[in-house]
């Protein structure tokens, strides 16, 4: 009989945050692989904060792009789209009414994490469910309201659950669910390569895979980690990682057997704290991830496919909150209220830029690559998101090896 734990230490709630934002101790026992300061003249980067979106009146919990929009949600239960790449300049009255004026859907719980599928967006709350919404043909200068599709679970999956007692799960003493539900916050989603599957974690400890055609619920792993999961990240070759606060990386594989479930196949112990933050290169050969800590590790496959610690990137002076990967570049957010961009040469690395302006935790992190025409440099946008309610554009230029 499997007991899920209904709350826990890292809530979203004022008298929890500082428990969940509190760093600990970094890794003496992991060597560092940032460079000294003395090589990071040759890879002087110019990186400023072109813009700054208002709107929100509570702290921004997720980011996601889509095309050329940027979708926002917060813990007062909204989610916002904003032009992917607003105006350099201040708005004035009529523009800064636009940007306020762009809720796009409202749902019952924090928003903590956001996928856009075709014309589908998925968002994850911490009312324990996972609402689909119908994108509109979207104009710049005319938001509305989205039509929500579903929640997950649906009613049907619900009710063909319902009366079999074997899909029927203990939560509490005293009170069951079927396996298809969340009973804690749905922190992370994301989608698989073909973009047939979701992948949902929550701070109910299980890991859940949904179909996107119809969104049915397939598979439940229960208790997948002693403790609340905070982080989701999926490879292209099909392997899905889940950080927790239990202070464990788990790397999960869909079997080869008739029922095709998702087995562990290796767990990742180095950090000392709970794990916030995962992030995979590209090519999904490098995982990175950021804990309380104060260190982000670098994981490296090796030939055997297994993941091995290679070192850690040290730099920032609180919890490490999120990640992100575009092309070469990593991000990392932090409760210090600065964002750190890494760079990778020769399997050592160097800290870019430090991107100071939020007067709050940095929460979430979403990036792109700038196409521009410079021949010298590669140009990105950085989006924040911060507890201060702001979110903030950053234009990063950095010279080509």
């Amino acid at each position: 009989m499997h007991f899920y734990q209904t709350t826990v230490p890292n809530c979203d709630s004022e008298s929890h945050y500082s428990n969940y934002l509190s760093s600990q101790p970094s890794l003496p026992s992991v060597p560092s692989l940032t460079s000294q300061p003395q090589q990071l003249h040759y890879f002087f980067t110019n990186a400023y904060c072109s813009t700054t979106l208002k709107g929100h009146n509570s702290y921004i919990s997720s980011l996601t792009l889509s095309g050329k929009f940027l979708y926002s949600g917060s813990s007062d239960n909204e989610i916002r789209l904003w032009n992917q790449n607003p105006l350099n300049s201040e708005p004035d009255d009529d523009e800064e009414q636009r940007l306020i004026d762009n809720v796009v859907a409202v749902g019952k719980g924090a928003v903590k994490s956001l996928v856009v599928l075709a014309d589908k967006l998925f968002s994850a709350h911490q009312d324990h469910k996972i609402r689909v919404w119908k994108i509109n043909n979207q104009e710049q200068d005319c938001p509305k309201l989205y039509t929500r599709l579903a929640t997950l679970p649906t009613l049907n999956d619900r009710a063909s659950k319902l009366l079999v007692p074997k899909n029927h799960v203990q939560i509490r003493r005293h009170k069951k669910c079927t396996w298809v539900h969340h009973v804690d916050t749905v922190s992370a989603l994301a989608l698989s390569s073909d973009e047939t599957l979701l992948y949902s974690v929550s701070w109910d400890k299980t890991l859940k895979i949904w179909r996107t055609s119809d969104f049915k619920c397939l598979e439940s792993v229960t208790d997948a980690h002693d403790d609340a999961i905070n982080a989701l990240a999926l490879s292209t070759d099909g392997d899905v990682y889940t950080g927790s606060a239990d202070k464990k990386i788990k790397v999960w594989r869909k079997n080869n057997s008739v029922d095709k479930k998702h087995s562990p196949v290796d767990t990742l112990e180095k950090h000392k704290s709970g794990i916030n933050a995962l992030a995979l290169s590209s090519d999904g050969s490098i995982l990175y991830s950021g804990a309380c800590d104060r260190s982000i590790l670098v994981w490296e496959k090796e030939d055997g496919g297994s993941m091995k610690v290679t070192g850690a990137l040290r730099g920032h002076t609180e919890s490490i909150l999120c990640l992100v990967v575009v092309s070469d570049l990593l991000c990392s957010g932090s409760a210090d209220k600065t964002i750190r961009l890494w760079r990778r040469v020769d399997r050592n690395y160097s800290c870019m830029a430090v991107l100071e302006g939020h007067k709050g935790p940095v929460k979430c992190l979403t990036a792109a690559v700038d196409h521009g025409t410079s021949i010298s440099n590669t140009s990105y946008v950085v989006y924040s998101g911060s507890l201060d309610c702001e979110i903030k554009v950053w234009k990063i230029m950095v010279p080509l090896l």
